[in-house]
């Protein structure tokens, strides 16, 4: 896949693009990106993914410091070309920009700029001014235009509708299992080992704790989890505590991403490592006394070994 930052200098084979932000990349997304793909081959064209850089959302929302994202533009670009996309072209969006009008923005930079043949649209894909441009508007400016425009239908599971919100929703409230079906993949953070307590080397288990590459990067809820730990290209099992360690802590203490490595010795300090969330174990709780809460993790422990065996 070849990825573009603008449109300058692009020439295009018979492109059939789609357009949106395409956080996690998850189901529905690929839906609709296994139909560009098939569409693309049946024109003997090129598949064309447009997305924008910053997030519309840092520009028109009313509280980015706490935006959080399911993926970042690293993991995004890799998830777009597993899905066989032939181009990723990144638009800058800006104040000025969010003010183009929906047509306007098909005509001279679709169609103008990328000479598009074809157009796929999210069921609930909005874009331009106001978010005034949907399937219908655009079917409309397509007439005039020498291009198609077609909408993909969303994906229903029995937990409901899947979309970038409803996975951000479940992993933020616990329910591992419901987005990791949603997305398709196992949800997973990257990140540098810092400097931690050691607290937890004192009760047998010694973690590495974990600061997110990206600050936007959506941490799961509160909870101690089953994970993979890719170290240098190499899988360990783990088990990784998400929250603010009340047995130890006391109130006002930051939260934070800790994990065990299992079968692994050696020092991580300052290295990349990704967590790979494969089970909810249970909710973060205060225990009596440090020697209840090892006696816990070695529970954990012993579960974790199972379910990754």
């Amino acid at each position: 896949m070849e990825v573009h930052i603008g449109y300058n200098d692009l020439h295009l084979v018979n492109p059939v693009a789609t357009l949106g932000i395409f956080d996690g990349v998850h189901r529905g997304h690929r839906s609709l990106l296994d139909r560009l793909v098939r569409k693309a081959s049946e024109l003997h064209g090129e598949s064309v993914v447009i997305t924008f850089t910053p997030h519309p959302r840092f520009v028109l929302g009313q509280d980015p410091d706490n935006l959080s994202f399911l993926t970042t533009t690293e993991e995004k670009t890799a998830l777009l070309e597993e899905a066989g996309v032939d181009h990723l072209i990144m638009l800058k969006f800006d104040l000025a920009f969010s003010r183009i009008a929906a047509c306007d923005f098909v005509k001279e930079v679709l169609v103008g700029r990328l000479g598009i043949r074809y157009l796929i649209l999210g069921y609930d894909h909005h874009f331009g001014q106001g978010g005034e441009g949907n399937y219908d508007t655009i079917k409309e400016c397509s007439g005039s235009m020498n291009f198609d425009v077609e909408q993909v239908h969303g994906l229903h599971t029995e937990e409901g509708g899947i979309s970038s919100s409803a996975v951000r929703d479940a992993l933020v409230h616990g329910k591992l299992d419901v987005a990791n079906n949603w997305l398709g993949y196992f949800y997973s953070i990257t990140g540098r080992v810092v400097e931690g307590r050691k607290i937890g080397r004192s009760l047998g288990f010694p973690t590495a704790n974990i600061e997110a590459e990206e600050k936007h990067k959506l941490i799961p809820g509160n909870g101690v989890y089953a994970v993979e730990v890719r170290v240098s290209n190499l899988l360990y099992p783990g088990m990784l505590s998400i929250g603010f360690n009340p047995t130890i802590n006391s109130e006002g203490a930051a939260r934070s991403v800790e994990v065990h490595i299992l079968n692994f010795d050696g020092d991580l300090y300052g290295k990349r490592i990704t967590v790979i969330f494969r089970k909810r174990l249970r909710n973060e709780k205060k225990f009596k006394s440090v020697e209840q809460l090892a006696e816990q993790m070695e529970i954990d422990k012993q579960i974790t070994m199972q379910l990754l065996s």
